[in-house]
């Protein structure tokens, strides 16, 4: 059994300098992660006509081994940390590495049919998600190390979330400006200036970044703590309902709306709301307390979202509205989540001991989200007579429900049950 442990009293501010160095590598992180969630799926299905089924198998078989990986990963992690930031640091430089080389090649796919393109896809997919993931869980522990209060706590995942954004915003960008050759130079960029960053940074250490007294004396288990299993629950239905519109967001914007060339703009708007909306919900974090600021960003993304269904060829402008208002809601999945998670770690006593083996099964789940909303949308839109390219009004009626309709109703259901695990988990409350 573990001994759990009050909250460590809050940490004085963190400084803006420590703050955007560990944040830096989030950007090319996030760069990494547009591509492969949003633009990937179109790419493969309508430049180089794979079919959808055989897309979406190749996709979930792909993520969900990933998921599967990255609990041991967290515990990998966790090892290396004991072992010193610099030993961290090393590992994080060689997935980086790694992550830079299978992300160029998967937008240099051998010519061929989908006997020779589907091999490589799940290879180099595979080693991209695999590094993605080992950097992402060492970074994010990285960070969790400070602990604090709620403020803190929000604080911290803003800055990150903040450059996470920035390197969405470039990944939306850059590829329809400069191609994908020069997309993957620009990555391998950014990574460097990233490790470079991270290199200086100090590390607060286990006995600082807990605040704990008791150790705890066994490893670190997750699944042994009620409050970490409540709010993987929560975090699961709310990226599954976030995952389904970006899997299917290029789909929407060629087939439905009838504008395939917005994509980059109504991106950009989408994110640059989030970037503006961000700072409030860490704001509210600390007036309203984390669980309730979560709660009040999923209805706001609801009432947003809640047209979407009823728009049709042309509706750009429309479109625009809602990409706006519901990049203002971001803000709350992106640096809200982790906020809780930070104070559920170190509410166990595993501050500065065990954040890995957390965050290892956290990526479990995110990996898991996008990995049901690719493996099962596709294959159900296919079922349901839909194909790339479609212009049958059912079909596309389908496709509309699909992006639009679904995903308000799990944001529903993950905003009620985060009430529920909010009262069997008073602190989640916590105001400053």
């Amino acid at each position: 059994m573990t001994t759990l442990t009050a909250a460590p009293p809050s940490r004085p501010t963190l400084g803006w300098r420590s703050a955007l160095a560990y944040a830096t590598l989030a950007a090319p992180l996030a760069f990494v992660s547009l591509p492969l969630y949003v633009h990937l799926p179109h790419h493969y299905a309508a430049v180089l006509g794979m079919p959808l089924p055989a897309l979406g198998a190749v996709l979930l078989a792909v993520r969900g081994l990933d998921a599967v990986v990255d609990p041991a990963l967290g515990r990998l992690a966790d090892r290396l940390f004991r072992h010193g930031k610099r030993t961290a640091w090393r590992a994080a430089a060689l997935g980086s590495a790694v992550l830079a080389l299978a992300f160029a090649a998967l937008w240099q796919p051998p010519a061929g049919g989908p006997g020779s393109v589907l091999p490589w896809l799940a290879g180099a997919l595979l080693c991209s998600t695999l590094a993605y993931s080992g950097v992402t869980i060492l970074h994010q522990s990285w960070g969790t190390r400070w602990g604090g209060g709620p403020a803190q706590r929000a604080r911290v995942a803003g800055w990150r979330e903040a450059a996470t954004l920035v390197g969405v915003l470039l990944a939306s960008a850059l590829p329809a400006w400069l191609g994908w050759p020069a997309t993957s130079l620009a990555l391998a960029a950014l990574l460097i200036v990233g490790l470079a960053a991270l290199a200086g940074l100090q590390d607060p250490g286990p006995a600082e970044a807990s605040g704990a007294t008791a150790t705890p004396a066994s490893p670190a288990s997750p699944w042994g703590h009620a409050a970490f299993r409540q709010l993987l629950g929560v975090f699961m239905l709310n990226g599954i309902a976030s995952a389904v519109p970006a899997t299917l967001l290029p789909f929407f914007l060629a087939d439905r709306l009838q504008l395939p060339g917005w994509q980059g703009a109504l991106l950009t708007l989408y994110f640059s709301a989030a970037v503006l909306g961000l700072p409030l919900w860490v704001r509210a974090a600390g007036r309203w307390g984390v669980a309730a600021a979560w709660r009040a960003g999923m209805v706001a993304s609801v009432l947003a979202f809640a047209a979407v269904p009823w728009l049709g060829a042309g509706d750009g402008a429309g479109f625009a509205v809602v990409c706006a208002a519901s990049g203002l809601a971001l803000g709350a999945d992106l640096a809200l989540p982790g906020a809780l998670l930070t104070g559920v770690i170190h509410q166990a006593g595993h501050g500065g001991r065990g954040e890995g083996a957390y965050l290892g099964w956290w990526a479990c789940a995110t990996k898991l989200n996008l990995a049901l909303a690719a493996g099962l949308a596709l294959p159900l839109l296919a079922t349901l007579g839909y194909r790339s390219g479609s212009t049958d009004a059912a079909s596309l009626q389908a496709l509309a429900w699909a992006y639009g309709g679904l995903p308000c109703a799990l944001k529903l259901a993950a905003a009620a049950l985060l009430r529920r695990a909010e009262r069997l988990n008073p602190h989640w409350s916590a105001r400053e």
